[in-house]
């Protein structure tokens, strides 16, 4: 399952550059994560000082 953005997301930038399949853009308040590009590797979690990416289940 595809990594998702709550709405923890400061919009502050640290995850777009990071994510090495660029599954992460700007949304229209947040940043948002494409379910189809995200290979899961958790990069964008490790970056995010707000710990907003993660997975529902």
């Amino acid at each position: 399952m595809a990594y998702k953005i709550s709405d923890k997301c400061i919009a502050c930038g640290a995850c777009e550059p990071e994510c090495p399949v660029g599954a992460i853009s700007m949304g229209e308040d947040k940043y948002v994560i494409d379910p189809e590009k995200c290979i899961e590797c958790g990069v964008c979690q490790s970056v995010c000082p707000m710990g907003a990416p993660g997975k529902d289940e």
